[in-house]
């Protein structure tokens, strides 16, 4: 909602007495889009009426104006005419503006602590607008309040927090969580309560709130516990603002129980019994006491003495260490050593009544001495422990032992007691003395130590033991060990660089520096391969392509620290696996194909050939024409086009086809070509006769027309082309007064005359023509009938009609024309030299022509009857069978021999 106050401040002694300053007070939520309305200055100044009235006489424009275009000036935008207040681009937080909980001022592009704020929760932005022109003038403090949203969940400021609580905490024990859940929102938005996933029933929380309105966590006990049963309870603890709907932020709870001293010392048993021979060294182990407290720290610690009660000479006679319990000899028995003594023991613990446990220790009197073993090392010794190399070769010796009885009456014997490769001889010729050795190769991966005692014993049944370690020590007889000798990998092609491949692991049984393994590309690696020298991570540098190679092939070394060092060498296998990163590829971007016409449907047109680089389903292809499928098919898996129907040039003579290429990818790739298919011309079309239009038409031809002239043409046109469109015509029928008077041009059609026309030629002359093409394998023809009448005058169409319409009796004689044949439609071209014998051969005939011609004309100019003989264009060829003519109209057309 939109809140406002209009408060009037005296006027200012700077301006005119009519001046105002005014305070409009605007509030809006935090995060608004750009353009909502926040406040109308215009309106909510009143600016638009006089006291209260009607609308005053129009004045000059109002105009508003930012006063600074400071900090506040950015989050609002004020529309200079109307005074309308919006909210900018600028998306306004709240938590940002105002930072401090007690309410900021923004202004002018600085922010402070606003003194005077209504509440803690306010937030606002202060404007200093301008209202003009002089007539209006007054300056206007704009105060925008933001409102808070719930745009902010709570968190705490630490992901984990630690809680200490002694296990003997009272129940209802309050205790504080020093790191509390945040919220930048405020008021019922801010955090409000607090919550545990899993009190284990023995936790709860409360919440309390200080005068400052900041709520803090108390963790309640609410029930007992006990360290030695449960040490550390592991929860979350979430935190909810009020908003709606509610938000939450949680951190990982441990509340650890601190152990307090409710536990004493105590033994497992009450007495121990112990025997204990009279001749038994100094420092003898006696026995160990323990007790055992299950407090922690400094609470656990226990400390072992003497009760009062044991007398001093036992006391004297066994030492008793406080720490671990141990007793040992610390006296010599002799003749006059009680042999019971009874060592009562305290287990002594803070603030607890000591535990007691009872060693009752018995002495056996021994009459004699044991046997000797004196030992005299011959390989490195140190402290009792003999040092070895491994691979030290059989029968290295380690020490001499010289066996001996101190009272010199009885025998002794001995002899080598425990597990290992050594052995223990009389070294002749000298009596009780022994030498131990190996027995074979010590193996330090096999077993670093071995631990044997040499035991000496007299005829009486007295042992003495003197226990031997070896340590070996290690050698560099170990070469790294691959764990697979072929490492068999696969990576996508197209990989980013550096990729990662595996990590390479190598054993060497050997240890220390002997032991470390380095690893090491071998030489016939590719340079974009690399092998991390101390970790084994082999990686490629580049991009890998399938299509330019598949498989990588090389060795890996893994080299140890030793000196000399060792190795062992691997094999890595790399497949590049394929990723449809290439689009069909036909071999030619356009395909040809000639195709004679009514070539069957369905017949094979072409193949179109197309690949794909890549593998497997990528590699796939399937073709489709895009455009005249209704005619066209073609089979994906072979490629072959074929049409449906069958194709007829004379309709179409070619067909231009798009074809596509999509592979079997995801996402799939295609390509596209262009196909030409160019239909060959056969001969299924006879020459069609255009003129004359009718059998039944007629021509008057003067008796005065002189030889040569032109008379008419027969004018043919053939629907193929090439050979199958060259037309000769010929006449094959002839009927009238002297019907060799005409002649037909083979090539033109033009019917010419070739005699001087004498009185007894007049007469109606009936020429029948045939117009034949040159096709193969068989030429076809049409036939047309040219009517000539020669007279002077048409005086009685009726009977040229009448005659007409009488089936002609023609005797029909084929003369086959020697024309050079030239394609009407189409010129053909070749790559060798017949063009150029063909051009020579028609400039022959050419030139022949014309002199034959020439000599012709001259004939007739003469009155010769017999240039019909010498005649070449025409071949008498005679036909059996007479011609159906039709019969149709034409008007007689006059030729004059101008």
């Amino acid at each position: 909602h939109l809140l406002l106050f209009l408060l009037f401040v005296g006027p200012f002694n700077c301006f005119a007495s009519y001046s105002r300053a005014t305070e409009l007070f605007y509030s809006l939520n935090e995060g608004l889009p750009a353009g909502v309305l926040i406040g109308s200055l215009a309106r909510d100044l009143r600016l638009s009426t006089a006291g209260g009235q009607r609308p005053v006489a129009p004045q000059p424009p109002l105009s508003f104006t930012l006063a600074s275009r400071g900090l506040g000036g950015q989050y609002v935008q004020l529309d200079n005419r109307s005074g309308e207040l919006h909210t900018s681009a600028v998306e306004i937080d709240r938590e940002a503006l105002c930072m401090e909980s007690s309410g900021a001022t923004v202004f002018g592009g600085a922010a402070a602590v606003s003194s005077s704020s209504p509440s803690s929760e306010s937030c606002l932005l202060l404007l200093d607008v301008l209202v003009l022109p002089q007539e209006y003038f007054r300056l206007v403090k704009v105060k925008i309040a933001i409102r808070d949203v719930n745009d902010n969940a709570p968190h705490f400021p630490v992901p984990h927090i630690r809680l200490s609580v002694p296990e003997n905490a009272p129940v209802n024990t309050r205790l504080a969580i020093e790191h509390p859940a945040l919220d930048p929102d405020v008021g019922t938005n801010s955090v409000q309560t607090y919550r545990l996933q899993d009190n284990y029933g023995v936790f709860t929380l409360d919440v309390e709130e200080n005068e400052s309105g900041e709520r803090t966590p108390y963790l309640i006990v609410m029930g007992s516990l006990d360290r030695e049963t449960r040490e550390e309870y592991v929860t979350v603890i979430v935190a909810e603002d009020g908003g709606t709907p509610p938000l939450v932020g949680s951190a990982t709870l441990t509340i650890g129980i601190s152990d307090i001293n409710d536990n004493c010392p105590q033994f497992s048993d009450s007495q121990l019994n112990v025997t204990l021979y009279g001749n038994s060294s100094l420092g003898t182990h006696v026995a160990t006491v323990h007790a055992v407290d299950m407090d922690l720290g400094s609470n656990a610690q226990i400390t072992y003495s003497y009760s009062q009660k044991v007398p001093q000479p036992s006391r004297d006679l066994f030492h008793l260490d406080e720490t671990t319990g141990t007793i040992t000899l610390s006296s010599k028995v002799d003749g006059d050593t009680p042999r019971l003594h009874r060592l009562i023991i305290l287990g002594n613990g803070p603030g607890c009544i000591p535990a007691v446990i009872t060693v009752l220790v018995t002495i056996i009197k021994v009459m004699m001495r044991p046997p000797e073993v004196v030992p005299r090392f011959i390989a490195n010794e140190a402290e009792g422990v003999v040092y070895l190399k491994e691979l030290e070769p059989i029968s290295t010796p380690i020490a001499f032992f010289t066996i001996k009885d101190p009272d010199e009456k009885y025998k002794v014997n001995c002899y080598l007691d425990g597990d290992g490769p050594f052995r223990l001889s009389p070294y002749k010729p000298y009596n009780n003395e022994y030498l131990l050795e190996t027995t074979k190769p010590l193996d330090y991966e096999t077993q670093q130590l071995y631990e044997i005692s040499v035991v000496a014993w007299n005829s009486e049944g007295f042992h003495v033991n003197r226990i031997i370690k070896v340590q070996v020590l290690d050698d560099n007889d170990n070469s790294p060990v691959f764990s697979q000798q072929l490492i068999e990998l696969s990576i996508e092609e197209n990989n980013v660089p550096n990729a990662f491949l595996t990590k390479l692991h190598a054993t060497d049984a050997d240890s220390g520096e002997r032991g470390q393994v380095s690893y090491f590309l071998g030489p016939d690696a590719p340079s974009y391969f690399s092998l991390d020298k101390a970790t084994g991570v082999l990686t490629v540098s580049t991009q890998l392509d399938r299509e330019e190679k598949e498989k990588y092939r090389y060795t890996v070394k893994a080299v140890d620290s030793g000196f000399p060092p060792r190795e062992s060498i691997a094999t890595v296998t790399i497949t590049v696996l394929d990723k449809n990163d290439n689009s069909p590829r036909f071999i030619n971007k356009d395909f040809s194909f000639f195709v004679p016409e009514n070539f069957p449907g369905f017949g094979e047109i072409g193949v179109i050939s197309v690949t794909d680089a890549d593998a497997g389903q990528n590699g796939w292809v399937a073709l489709s024409v895009l455009n005249g499928s209704d005619i066209f098919v073609i089979d994906t898996g072979k490629g072959v086009l074929r049409a449906k129907v069958s194709l007829d040039r004379e309709q179409q003579s070619s067909y231009v086809l798009w074809i596509e290429a999509v592979d079997g990818g995801d996402p799939a790739l295609s390509s596209t070509a262009k196909i030409t298919i160019l239909l060959l011309d056969i001969n299924d079309n006879p020459p069609l006769v255009l003129f004359p239009q009718s059998n039944m038409s007629y021509l008057l031809v003067l008796p005065s027309t002189l030889p040569g002239s032109p008379i008419t043409e027969v004018y043919a046109v053939d629907k193929d082309t090439g050979m199958n469109a060259v037309i000769a015509y010929s006449i094959i029928g002839r009927r009238g007064p002297r019907p060799e008077s005409f002649r037909i041009d083979p090539k033109t059609g033009n019917i010419t005359l070739e005699e001087s026309l004498m009185q007894n030629d007049y007469g109606l002359y009936r020429l029948l023509v045939k117009v034949s093409d040159h096709g193969y394998p068989e030429p076809l023809h049409s036939t047309v009938m040219v009517n000539l009448f020669v007279n002077d005058t048409v005086s009685n169409e009726s009977y040229i009609e009448s005659l007409l319409r009488k089936e002609p009796d023609i005797s029909i004689e084929e003369k086959q024309p020697q024309i050079s044949i030239e394609p009407t439609h189409k010129k053909m071209e070749s790559a060798s030299c017949m063009p150029t014998l063909v051009a020579l051969s028609i400039i022959s005939l050419g030139s022949i022509a014309l002199v034959t011609g020439m000599g012709i004309y001259i004939c007739l100019r003469k009155g010769k009857k017999h240039h019909r003989a010498d005649e070449n264009v025409e071949v008498q060829i005679p036909l059996n069978g007479r011609i159906n003519l039709h019969m149709l109209e034409k008007k007689p057309m006059e030729i004059s021999n101008i």
